[in-house]
């Protein structure tokens, strides 16, 4: 049976992350439909009511339909979960730095407070997710960020920074007003026995395309 790695925070939820062994749906709801999106390290997102409301370009779902898995893929990048319990509202969202830093978690939390969401009541859990010391990046890089973000870059190499990706997106929940974050603080590349990571498999010359999934679902 595949490792479901589960945030305490999101307890009252359907939701699971995966190992590289990967999930299936029914690992989080039996019998539910899994939506997806095609990630294209957007800042946009998709409102799903149907099953069939998938495959269209997004990098964020959000919905208020019992029954559907919302899944996205990561390998890297932060898979960010979201609920609100009382609104019985749940989200998912790719943030990679680019979408990130694009606002795809302000629109995810706009997206959930259009179907009855209060971003007070929102908990969200970030997944797996490359690590800073594993996150070497050079200025120019960083200065695509503002003058405020100099805290998630720890100074490297001479021209170099390590960018604290999970600490961004954990800032970005803040600045959306989400009531409580749990970074689950498990490092992609760091950690080959259980994770795939585009970073690592690149700088080894490996295959680039094993992906994690992670899911969230509302039961009926």
């Amino acid at each position: 049976m595949a490792q479901i790695i589960r945030s305490s925070l999101l307890a009252d939820c359907r939701h699971g992350f995966s190992t590289h062994e990967g999930l299936d749906a029914a690992d989080v709801l039996a019998g539910a439909a899994l939506v997806r999106v095609r990630q294209v390290h957007s800042p946009d997102v998709v409102t799903i009511t149907r099953p069939d409301d998938g495959g269209v370009e997004g990098d964020a779902l959000v919905t208020d339909t019992p029954g559907l898995v919302l899944g996205i893929v990561t390998a890297d990048c932060a898979p960010v979960l979201l609920v609100d319990v009382s609104a019985r509202v749940i989200g998912a969202a790719h943030a990679g730095w680019r979408g990130a830093h694009g606002g795809v978690i302000e629109n995810t939390v706009a997206a959930m407070e259009s179907l009855g969401a209060q971003p007070g009541r929102i908990v969200a859990a970030i997944g797996p997710t490359i690590a800073g010391p594993s996150y070497e990046v050079d200025d120019s890089f960083r200065v695509r960020f503002a003058a405020g973000d100099e805290r998630f870059f720890a100074t490297g190499k001479p021209g170099h920074f390590q960018f604290d990706l999970p600490a961004y997106v954990a800032h970005r929940l803040r600045r959306s007003g989400v009531g409580a974050i749990d970074d689950l603080a498990l490092d992609t590349y760091g950690d080959p026995s259980r994770f795939h990571s585009f970073r690592r498999s690149t700088h080894r010359g490996e295959d680039t395309a094993g992906r994690q999934i992670s899911l969230i679902a509302l039961a009926g």
